[in-house]
């Protein structure tokens, strides 16, 4: 099947052809057709499944040029925001719709411009797309396609009142709702239950680890989580590591440790740093000037980041389905990657529910030459030594 054989517009379909892909993905091919014939859709998907363009190319190709925002998709960061912004504009570059980008941390006359200068597609973060609305430079009577993006995370950060403000704005009748989240708890299924109707649900959630993937769970006292996280850095030949905390604090207390050791090529991301910076970190890593990147799930949701070979989760996501989503940022496109799962005793049912999910026992393994304080989940560990820095001239290679 090729993109051809969905029903997108013409204008769409060339900038597909331009640029390079032919074969849509699974989640492509069942949401195309589905949301081209004006349904509601629930869709259950991990990043790097072509999710944007999933609902990007149908959304482009239904709508015609205005001058007015009909196309509105809010997303829960301004990374996320800015990323999907791109793709709009990479797949509607033939339509002439233009594109209006919308979040905190900067200033509003930029976006006022772009409104103004007669978007027909605005995506946002709620908390800024609300000012604009107070502001009067967002309008949303011409709202004919609503994408709520990453919604469990756009709840687990507190937007559920302002997007049910933005829900209530735009249009109820005529408006196609698409909603789009990794994870399905009880609240969102509430929320989606009220904001569409009679949806058609598409399911491509993740739920297996890459084979190129090596992964374990490395157990240790509570005491020592901080010295076994500095010592698998020490010992691993690494080319460049995400480490994900569950906190912001988390993940400026690491960052300074990590750096208190000697190793300077170290920045976080989360929420509470600017938005200057947070783009100076994820460019920065991108481009190999940081080797380590500390964030949390909420920064680090949905941001496209190749070539990364290590992960190491600080303590064990709360969430089984997190845990694939961040095992999955190492070994793509079939490459080698390493991941690492720090685990203590307060955290076994955690464990278990990651066990449950991916339907398959992960390894315990020690550090080699770790000294490490007894605790009883060490018993059935074996001794794994991770892959070794070289030392002097050979720089860090990817294994």
């Amino acid at each position: 099947m090729g993109f051809d054989t969905l029903g997108l517009s013409a204008a769409v379909l060339e900038a597909i052809e331009q640029s390079g892909y032919t074969t849509p993905t699974p989640i492509q091919a069942q949401a195309i057709p589905i949301i081209l014939e004006g349904k509601d859709v629930i869709g259950a998907s991990q990043t790097g499944t072509g999710k944007t363009a999933a609902f990007a190319l149908p959304s482009l190709s239904k709508v015609e040029k205005m001058g007015k925002p009909q196309i509105l998709v809010l997303e829960p960061t301004r990374e996320l925001a800015h990323q999907v912004a791109e793709q709009f504009e990479k797949y509607g570059k033939h339509t002439g719709m233009k594109v209006a980008l919308l979040y905190g941390g900067v200033g509003l006359g930029a976006q006022s411009e772009a409104l103004a200068a007669g978007a027909d597609i605005v995506v946002a973060t709620p908390g800024r797309l609300v000012d604009h609305f107070y502001r009067t430079t967002m309008r949303f009577g011409e709202i004919k396609v609503l994408i709520l993006d990453e919604v469990d995370r756009m709840l687990d950060m507190g937007f559920l009142p302002q997007v049910r403000k933005i829900v209530n704005l735009c249009p109820w009748e005529g408006r196609q709702t698409l909603f789009f989240s990794a994870t399905m708890p009880p609240a969102i299924q509430t929320f989606a239950q009220w904001c569409l109707t009679d949806p058609q649900s598409i399911e491509i959630a993740r739920t297996s680890i890459p084979t190129s993937v090596t992964h374990a769970f490395y157990p240790v006292a509570m005491d020592q989580r901080d010295e076994l996280l500095l010592d698998l850095l020490k010992q691993t030949e690494y080319h460049s590591v995400m480490i994900f905390t569950r906190t912001r604090k988390e993940a400026d207390q690491l960052t300074q440790l990590i750096k208190s050791t000697g190793q300077p090529k170290v920045a976080a991301m989360h929420s509470d740093i600017n938005q200057v910076d947070r783009m100076k970190a994820l460019a920065g890593f991108k481009a190999g000037d940081y080797e380590i990147l500390v964030a949390t799930d909420v920064a680090a949701r949905g941001i496209d980041i190749s070539g990364v070979s290590h992960v190491i989760n600080y303590r064990v996501p709360e969430n089984a389905e997190d845990y694939v989503h961040r095992i999955g940022r190492t070994g793509r496109a079939s490459a080698e990657g390493d991941a690492f799962t720090i685990l203590t005793a307060d955290e076994l049912d955690y464990a278990k529910s990651v066990e449950i999910f991916i339907d398959k026992e992960i390894p315990r393994r020690k550090l080699e030459n770790f000294n490490y304080i007894y605790t009883a989940l060490l018993d059935d560990s074996p001794i794994k030594p991770v892959r070794r820095k070289k030392v002097g001239g050979g720089g860090k290679k990817r294994r």
